[in-house]
């Protein structure tokens, strides 16, 4: 039994290894980008659209409405971000009921890897809606005592992203691997579904993780108002 892709081995040449992690992220990368040509491919305005274009639009809406909930403007500047985030870890879980597919998110190397692309998005958001000194400014807040707890602050949840989605993919796979072999078909079938919506969540729980990290690092340096100022009153 195999505890990760990482062990299914298609090539080897010396250190060289093409294993299960890597052709099944390549797959399913090459699925969602030839899906998404496909379903952009014939947009309509008007009021007749094809059912593709209709589940899209709900898509991207219900992922705009996230994204403003967490308290970040403009959501649409992080749309291609987060919801790229959320629909790969998505069809990652949604993908194990094809026969032989092992989710990429099972190998603590692809879920570090995605943690990693929140490390680096969270201040290059931050320093564009910011600038750079503004935003460097937030590490030594309220005090230069700060900048060291915030850096380990910054690594550490990246650390924490990386292992929750991993561990929750790997157990999900490992259950249902091991109820295959000691129970009847049709309970592990049950656990499969199970294992779709568990996916489905750790999709949603990371991307809303990434938006709230971007949102802290987009807010540090928005000014405070000052005691005793009167707040502004709408004409």
């Amino acid at each position: 039994m195999r505890l990760t892709p990482d062990a299914w081995i298609f090539w080897q040449h010396g250190l060289f290894k093409l294993n299960a992690t890597i052709v099944f992220t390549w797959v399913l990368m090459a699925v969602l980008t030839v899906g998404a040509a496909l379903v952009t491919r014939r947009l309509a305005t008007g009021h007749e659209r094809s059912r593709w274009q209709n589940l899209l639009e709900i898509v991207v809406t219900a992922i705009v409405g996230q994204i403003e909930a967490v308290g970040l403007k403009e959501p649409r500047r992080y749309l291609a971000f987060l919801g790229t985030l959320f629909l790969f870890v998505a069809a990652a879980a949604l993908a194990t009921v094809v026969p032989g597919y092992e989710p990429p998110t099972a190998s603590l190397s692809t879920t570090a890897a995605l943690a990693l692309c929140v490390l680096v998005a969270v201040p290059l958001f931050g320093i564009s809606g910011q600038g750079l000194g503004a935003y460097l400014k937030s590490y030594v807040r309220p005090t230069p005592v700060m900048l060291p707890f915030n850096l380990i602050s910054e690594v550490s949840r990246t650390l924490a992203l990386a292992v929750r989605l991993f561990g929750n993919m790997m157990s999900g796979a490992m259950i249902i691997a091991i109820l295959l072999s000691i129970t009847p078909f049709v309970f592990p079938v049950v656990m499969t579904v199970l294992g779709l919506l568990t996916g489905l969540v750790q999709a949603y729980i990371f991307s809303i993780l990434a938006a709230v990290y971007i949102a802290a690092a987009a807010r540090s340096s928005q000014p405070h108002p000052r005691p005793g100022a009167k707040p502004a009153v709408a004409a």
